[in-house]
């Protein structure tokens, strides 16, 4: 059940230094885009931790690629150019992240080599942006992607943080608090080698939730290879809310189903699994006045859901576990269900 994590609200990242004696790169290599609408709350923290930590981010180009922010985000950013001369704005009228990414590496990478894309809701440590940058140039692979670890502060959040990471809650997506760096097929963007990036296009301009997964079929295609390194963590807290969750994870199953439909991709199995179960559950529920053996699966399926919440409850010593089963209902349902709305519509937005 992937999908692209930026709207999720990042509070960490944690970060080893690079081999010693390893290649490293030069700030004049790097372009840094963090896309940003309406962000004044985050928008000077962000900037303020990534411009801290490495000398070489004083030759990099820092780029806030705006949306049309109706709040003070482009004031606070013009107003933090007199202290960090290498940052601008740029306007991004399409509004999506995927545009913004894509009109800062036309607009403002002439001259440079690597690509960081960030969040303006993040916090990052010192020197986050050359670990990304200094990882894939001694790789010398087109992307490289970074583990997430979740962590909550309220109790939904919590219980939502600690199954989202496990197979019942992302269906054991690699980058989902993995521990091993290797290559993968998809992960969260950290980094790219922007010579590739502009020569298969960009992001599609044209989807507003999982252009990353769609960027990395395309890279795939293309012969890139993607590096997850697992020394480069981000910690992010998930949504707080079931209702935010459920609309956070329709997004994402439309996204993928216009990822499938495009390339022509048959989904993986655990990609199949969510959508089997809502299907059974619905048909399990409407044959039930005919027969109540028609409830064996979706009984089974709460029944999953209740041990899973236990477990997690246990494991973590924490009421707040219980909330695990409704928080993972929730991502496969509403995955599922935007799955299916958007294979039913086709290419359609």
């Amino acid at each position: 059940m992937d999908g692209t994590l930026t709207l999720d609200t990042l509070v960490n990242v944690s970060t080893g230094p690079a081999p010693a004696g390893l290649r490293r790169a030069s700030g004049e290599d790097v372009l840094v885009v963090i896309p940003a609408l309406d962000e004044a709350a985050h928008i000077e923290t962000c900037i303020r931790s990534l411009m801290t930590g490495d000398d070489r981010l004083r030759a990099a180009e820092i780029v806030v690629a705006d949306g049309g922010s109706r709040d003070a985000t482009r004031a606070i950013v013009e107003g933090l150019r007199r202290e960090f001369p290498n940052l601008r704005v740029l306007d991004n009228p399409k509004r999506l992240q995927s545009a913004a990414v894509n009109r800062a590496t036309q607009e403002a990478g002439a001259g440079r080599t690597i690509l960081v894309r960030c969040d303006a809701h993040a916090i990052y440590p010192a020197g986050y942006v050359m670990q990304v940058a200094d990882s894939l140039k001694r790789r010398a692979v087109a992307s490289v992607v970074v583990p997430m670890d979740a962590q909550g502060e309220t109790c939904f959040q919590k219980a939502n943080a600690w199954i989202v990471d496990s197979p019942l809650g992302s269906g054991g997506s690699a980058h989902r608090g993995g521990r091993k760096s290797m290559f993968v097929d998809h992960g969260h963007h950290a980094g790219f080698d922007l010579k590739t990036f502009l020569h298969i296009g960009g992001y599609d301009e044209s989807f507003s939730h999982n252009e990353d997964a769609e960027f990395d079929t395309r890279l795939r295609a293309a012969g890139g290879r993607i590096f997850m390194d697992a020394g480069i963590r981000l910690a992010y807290l998930p949504r707080a809310s079931v209702g935010a969750l459920a609309k956070q994870y329709f997004n994402y199953g439309k996204g993928r189903a216009r990822t499938l439909m495009k390339h022509g991709e048959k989904p993986r199995l655990r990609q199949l699994i969510p959508p089997a179960t809502l299907v059974a559950c619905v048909l399990g529920v409407a044959l039930a006045p005919l027969t109540l053996w028609s409830l064996i699966l979706p009984a089974g399926y709460l029944g999953a859901l209740l041990l899973a919440s236990l477990a997690v409850a246990v494991k973590h010593k924490s009421p707040c576990g219980l909330l695990a089963g409704l928080a993972s209902a929730t991502m496969h349902m509403s995955w599922s269900a935007g799955l299916f709305r958007q294979l039913l519509k086709g290419q359609r937005l």
